[in-house]
């Protein structure tokens, strides 16, 4: 018999341990704290570093229990739902092709490709098989392995591109999970057993499933689905786009820049980019509106998007200014504050609203407007460009906030063309483990911020959350409002932002805040071949705006 002393939650706790050297497991000790979490207990930090539940503890420890009403801790459920999900499937549809494509209107949406429809009774047989994996309680068993030893039981299960993949991998530990008697790979964590999963949702949705989780409101509802057929479809064109380049996993990504013809699919990327801004110049002339209005959540390439689109414009014989809604921050100083007492930039408060309309009404009155220009280093306003335009002259309006009534109260609905801008990677590592949208961007704005704002990946990890929190009150509410979408996301950018982000990711200490976040992001990154030629990349292109060289972007 042994006793640790553990600092869990804030409490201190005593533990008596049978064996000293095994200790005691975090699902044991999370029992005594169920009560205190209103969501359900998934994952832990100890020592500032995640573990799973099933970690035994032999050792004086501060632990701090995550439950589902945190991102970690409810990626970790997501992702054990998911895995009993892509059980039920290969349990009920033999030779199925299970994919885990995307996250939408916060579920998770699949497809499970049986080259027939999907039908009501097999929603329910999944269901009821789900049910069944659940109610067993199957634990939930990771094994690590060398690369060498996974590759060749991935080859023997015939899953050549899941063995393919791991060979990228940097490090030379794989973890396989065993449940019951299915193996698969996942590069992030899992809870204990499948028992653990107590609240979900299943549904047919366009050609596949959403699968949605415990609310963070009550963990005992689902989520509630809200459907989003705009962003739904941009989806969709995305998927179009990958296979159209023949690179919607990793694995082929990696290949592609291997042989050395990632030219070409720069220059696809590029002029689907290049088709779809003109096609949206060219409604935008038909319907003659005067008030284009551009909104996205952080780091969707709004400043590259807004300058393509003038040219395009003025390719249609208009002659559009664009003013960005970044310039109209108020001094630094002076930002509102969060729920948590800290400067909250996502506020549609932190803009200067009453000089902004002041200025866009002078400005459709013909009167000339001295603009401000925000400097981000200083976090002051200065004084910019000096504008005057003629009748019927368009003005693009981009920013956050774009979308939000509040901006623009005094314009009419019939005067504004609304555009919506995403961020919506198709590359996912493989079948089952996809690369959330919102990572992206996350990394784009590190990479940016340190070329270009002074920040460390450190300072801009610690204001991911206030960013996140300020996108779901002021953007996303907004989003379905639009009158078209845009996805910004190259399908190499991954590659070629590894190359920027990893060095910056690295640097943090272990002891940071930011350090569980850098450590998560440089895991999947790792099976990324890092793309560091430039040349093929026109200084217009939207990525630009993240690893400089832009010539469209000040």
């Amino acid at each position: 018999m042994a006793m640790i002393n553990l600092n869990v939650n804030g409490q201190i706790k005593k533990y008596e341990v049978e064996d000293p050297s095994k200790g005691i497991r975090l699902s044991d000790i999370a029992k005594d704290f169920e009560t205190e979490h209103s969501g359900y207990i998934s994952l832990a930090i100890v020592d500032n570093e995640l573990k799973e539940l099933t970690t035994y503890i032999n050792q004086d420890s501060t632990i701090k229990f995550l439950d589902t009403k945190t991102p970690d801790g409810l990626r970790v459920y997501t992702r054990t739902l998911n895995l009993i999900f892509i059980m039920a499937c290969k349990c009920l549809f033999k030779d199925s092709r299970v994919v885990i494509e995307h996250s939408l209107s916060k579920g998770v949406y699949c497809e499970i490709h049986l080259n027939r429809e999907l039908t009501d009774e097999d929603i329910s047989n999944i269901k009821q098989k789900m049910d069944k994996i659940i109610s067993k309680d199957y634990p939930i068993e990771k094994t690590l392995y060398t690369k060498k030893e996974a590759i060749k039981i991935f080859e023997d299960m015939g899953l050549y591109e899941k063995a393919e993949l791991i060979k990228y991998k940097e490090k030379d530990t794989v973890k396989i999970y065993r449940c019951n008697t299915y193996l698969d790979h996942f590069y992030g964590y899992m809870m204990p057993s499948t028992g653990y999963i107590k609240t979900y949702d299943l549904f047919k949705y366009q050609d596949g499933v959403i699968l949605m989780a415990a609310s963070e409101d009550n963990k005992q509802i689902p989520k509630k689905f809200v459907p989003q057929p705009k962003l739904a479809n941009i989806y969709k064109e995305a998927e179009n786009w990958s296979d159209l380049m023949g690179v919607d996993k990793v694995l082929s990504l990696n290949k592609i820049i291997e042989e050395k013809k990632y030219g070409e699919i720069i220059r696809i990327v590029e002029a689907l980019h290049e088709k779809k801004i003109g096609q949206i110049a060219d409604i935008i002339k038909q319907e003659n509106k005067r008030i284009i209005l551009i909104a996205a959540p952080s780091s969707s390439g709004k400043t590259s998007f807004a300058t393509r689109l003038c040219i395009h414009l003025k390719v249609n014989n208009l002659n559009p200014i664009s003013i960005s809604l970044d310039d109209y921050f108020i001094d630094r100083d002076k930002t509102p504050l969060d729920e948590f007492g800290k400067p909250d930039y996502e506020s549609i408060y932190a803009i200067d609203l009453d000089r902004f309309n002041r200025d866009l009404s002078d400005l459709l009155e013909g009167k000339e407007v001295q603009l401000p220009k925000y400097n981000f280093m200083t976090g002051k306003s200065e004084q910019g460009k000096v504008l005057k335009i003629d009748k019927n002259q368009p003005i693009i309006l981009e920013g956050i906030h774009g979308l939000n009534p509040l901006l623009t109260s005094s314009i009419p609905d019939s005067e504004k063309f609304k555009i919506y801008l995403s961020v919506l990677t198709q590359v996912n590592l493989d079948d089952h483990n996809r690369i959330p949208t919102t990572d992206l961007r996350l990394i784009r704005r590190i990479v940016r911020d340190n070329q270009f704002r002074g920040h460390t990946a450190e300072m801009t990890i610690k204001g991911w959350p206030s960013v996140r929190r300020g996108e779901e009150k002021n953007i996303f509410p907004y989003q379905e409002e639009a009158d078209l979408m845009f996805n910004t996301a190259c399908v190499y950018e991954l590659a070629l932002l590894k190359t920027y982000v990893k060095p910056l990711l690295e640097k943090i200490d272990k002891y940071s805040e930011a350090y569980i976040e850098a450590k998560r992001l440089l895991k999947f990154l790792q099976y990324f071949v890092e793309l560091d030629d430039l040349s093929d990349i026109p200084p217009t292109a939207i990525i630009r705006e993240f690893v400089g060289g832009s010539k469209i972007v000040d």
